[in-house]
């Protein structure tokens, strides 16, 4: 079956730029834009740590539920706050990736994207950062339920807290739960920004080209999907950010583009995506796969050739 996946991939040439992800410098002219992205970035393993490490409050939430009375929803109230206002800075910190991310979209896409890509490295390897980090906190969240039902729980108590004496411990009024439990209902809430704010961006700012950010996202899919195949690293971890870094440039192309990543004539090398997540066997990839199927939006179309739906589902 590994043989037959890495001839489905043979179809598309291979990109002729390395991102040398592990030694990438930041340049001269590169150092604005990589600090004022890094001062989102470099909290984003923080924001993991404690996104993997989110126990919830099941437990006191369901005696209080069961078991009615002044202690046991006291108890859960309490146990309810400090989780929220973890929930708080998950979504603050998505507020931050929708100020930056356009900042790497500017300095990569302005121009011709492939050179961009070439070039900058330093900023290339922070926009494959943005996908790492989205697509882990996205699986992550994903397989936690205790974020949404934590959350539902506080706006189920809040009116009733705040006719009371604890209203002083209220910091998360109505208006910010309402923006929380919109951005925590969805099943991939990070990526979701990544869409929405690259959208808006494109409206916007008519100096960077739609087609330029489509072509860098086909670009930095096709080169990491090389990258892997050809075993240009050696460390499962730098495998990994490769292929977390592929698959977040397809989704997003997906987003953008007018005719999707799926069809037969897509720039992205897909099968050969596919192909080298199925094939990667020293790191789990189910995750990744599943972010290919659920979080795009045109490959159950017409137009997807029946191979590839066939690859996937």
């Amino acid at each position: 079956m590994g043989k037959i996946l890495e001839r489905l991939g043979q179809g598309k040439e291979p990109e002729e730029i390395f991102l040398d992800f592990e030694n990438a410098e930041v340049k001269e002219e590169e150092k604005e834009i990589h600090a004022a992205v890094a001062g989102c970035l470099d909290r984003g393993p923080a924001i993991l740590d404690r996104l993997f490490h989110y126990g919830g409050c099941d437990e006191y939430i369901r005696k209080a539920i069961t078991s009615p009375s002044a202690e046991t929803e006291d108890a859960a109230w309490n146990a309810v706050l400090p989780a929220v206002d973890q929930l708080q800075e998950f979504y603050e910190f998505s507020l931050e990736l929708e100020s930056s991310f356009p900042k790497l979209l500017v300095a990569l896409c302005k121009d011709d994207p492939k050179a961009s890509l070439a070039n900058q490295q330093a900023l290339a390897k922070q926009l494959a950062d943005v996908f790492d980090f989205v697509l882990r906190f996205d699986d992550a969240k994903m397989v936690n339920p205790a974020i949404q039902n934590d959350f539902s729980y506080y706006r189920r108590t809040l009116n009733r807290m705040k006719m009371s004496k604890k209203d002083m411990q209220i910091k998360i009024r109505d208006e910010l739960a309402n923006r929380m439990s919109l951005f925590f209902a969805y099943p991939t809430p990070m990526m979701k920004v990544l869409s929405e704010t690259t959208a808006k961006f494109l409206a916007a700012d008519a100096s960077v080209p739609r087609d330029n950010v489509t072509n860098a996202l086909a670009t930095i899919s096709n080169v990491c999907h090389d990258m892997v195949s050809k075993r240009k690293f050696d460390k499962d971890n730098t495998n990994m950010f490769c292929l977390r870094a592929m698959v977040g440039s397809i989704i997003l192309f997906d987003h953008l583009a007018p005719n999707g990543a799926f069809i037969k004539k897509s720039p992205i090398n897909i099968k050969g995506c596919i192909g080298v997540l199925k094939n990667y066997t020293t790191s789990p990839t189910d995750g990744l796969l599943n972010a290919l199927r659920f979080t795009t939006i045109t490959l159950n179309n017409p137009e997807t050739p029946s191979s590839i739906k066939q690859l996937l589902n």
